[in-house]
C-alpha cells in the first residue's frame, strides 16, 4: 500500500473508529481519499489542542496556540500548493489536486480552530452552528467533493451532515469540554435554563444542563433530516458509507439523550454490535433514499444554517420535536 494511505488507514483506525466502520463501505478509491482527507483533519485538530489523536500528550509543545495555527496556515498552504513534505500534508494536496477543492474550504477548517485559539463565546444559536460548519460542516463539503460532488444544493446537504456530526459531539462532551475551559452550548440557552455559565460542569445544573443539551439534539436531528436527501445525489456506493456513518453519529446523540442526567456519568461510547446494527440501518436507509428518491425531491432546507457563498442563509420557527 501506498505510504502516505498506510498512515491515513493507521490515523483513522486509531482516531475514529466510528468513521473508520462507515468508511470501509466506501469504494476502494473513495475510501483511500476520505482517508487521506481525515487524516490532514485529524493532525490539524491534535496541532491545535496540543495532543495525539484526541490524547493529551506526555510532553506539552512550547509553541503558543497561535503559534499552532500558523505553522498549520503555512503547512497547509504548502500542501495546496504541491510543495509540502510532511506525510499528511501530501496528503491533503494530493487529495485537493486530485478532487479540484478549492482552497477556501481547507482554510475554513483553519478559521474554525482559530475560534478555540481565540476563545470565542458562542452566545447564540447561530454561533454555534458558524462554529459547526467550520470545523465540521466543511469537511462534509470537501467530502462531497470527493464523491464528485459540485453542485451547491447537495453541498448544502453535506455542510449539513458535518454539522450534525459536531453538535453530536458538542451534546456528547459538553461536560468535558466545560472542565477544560471551552463552552459551546448557546449561553443564551444555558442562561434561559439558569446556569451559570461556569458552572455547567457542576452536578448541581445537571438536569437544566441535559435540557438544553436535548435542545441542542433536537437542533442536531434536524440537520441529519436534511442531510439524507442529499445522498440521492451521491454515487450508490458512496451514499453506503455515507448512509453508515450518518446512523452511527446519530446513533450516539440518542445515547445521550437516553440517559438523561447521568449521560456524562461516563463517555456515551456505542458498543460494536450496537455500532454494526446502526451503521446497516443507515446504509440500507441510503440505498432507499437513493433507489426511491431520484425523482429529485428534497424537502426545503428553510431554517438551517448556511454560508453565503454556499446559498442565502434564513431561519424559521420550528416545533420543538426530539428525535422524530
Amino acid at each position: 500500500m501506498d505510504p502516505i494511505i498506510a498512515l491515513s488507514h493507521e490515523l483513522i483506525e486509531k482516531g475514529s473508529k466510528s468513521f473508520a466502520m462507515a468508511a470501509k463501505l466506501l469504494p476502494r478509491d473513495t475510501r483511500y481519499d476520505a482517508m487521506m482527507l481525515y487524516a490532514w483533519c485529524r493532525h490539524c485538530d491534535d496541532v491545535i489542542d496540543d495532543q495525539i489523536l484526541g490524547f493529551n500528550r506526555e510532553t506539552g509543545s512550547e509553541k503558543s496556540p497561535q503559534e499552532r495555527l500558523e505553522g498549520l496556515r503555512r503547512d497547509t498552504s504548502a500542501a495546496l500548493a504541491g510543495t509540502a513534505s510532511e506525510p499528511v500534508f501530501v496528503a491533503l494536496g494530493r487529495v485537493a489536486h486530485k478532487h479540484h477543492i478549492p482552497e477556501r474550504h481547507p482554510m475554513e477548517l483553519l478559521r474554525g480552530f482559530e475560534m478555540d485559539v481565540n476563545e470565542r463565546v458562542y452566545e447564540t444559536l447561530e454561533d454555534t452552528l458558524d462554529y459547526c460548519y467550520h470545523v465540521a460542516g466543511v469537511v462534509g463539503v470537501m467530502m462531497a467533493m470527493i464523491m464528485g460532488v459540485r453542485e451547491r444544493p447537495t453541498l448544502n446537504r453535506a455542510s449539513d451532515l458535518g454539522i450534525a456530526f459536531q453538535l453530536t459531539n458538542i451534546c456528547r462532551d459538553v461536560v468535558e469540554d466545560a472542565k477544560g475551559g471551552r463552552l459551546y452550548l448557546p449561553r443564551q440557552w444555558l442562561r434561559e435554563a439558569g446556569v451559570p455559565e461556569d458552572k455547567v460542569a457542576d452536578p448541581q445544573y445537571r438536569r437544566q444542563v441535559y435540557e438544553v443539551t436535548k435542545r441542542l439534539l433536537c437542533e442536531a436531528d434536524e440537520y441529519y433530516r436534511s442531510a439524507l436527501f442529499g445522498m440521492q445525489r451521491l454515487p450508490l456506493g458512496a451514499a453506503v458509507g455515507i448512509g453508515a456513518a450518518r446512523r452511527v453519529y446519530r446513533d450516539i446523540g440518542r445515547l445521550v439523550a437516553n440517559r438523561g442526567e447521568s449521560a456524562w456519568d461516563g463517555r456515551a461510547i456505542v458498543g460494536p454490535m450496537r455500532k454494526l446494527a446502526a451503521a446497516l440501518s443507515g446504509a440500507t436507509a441510503a440505498v432507499r433514499a437513493h433507489t426511491t428518491l431520484r425523482i429529485g425531491y428534497a424537502p426545503p432546507r428553510d431554517g438551517l444554517f448556511t454560508v453565503p457563498e454556499l446559498g442565502k442563509p434564513t431561519r424559521r420557527n420550528r416545533p420543538f420535536a426530539f428525535l422524530r
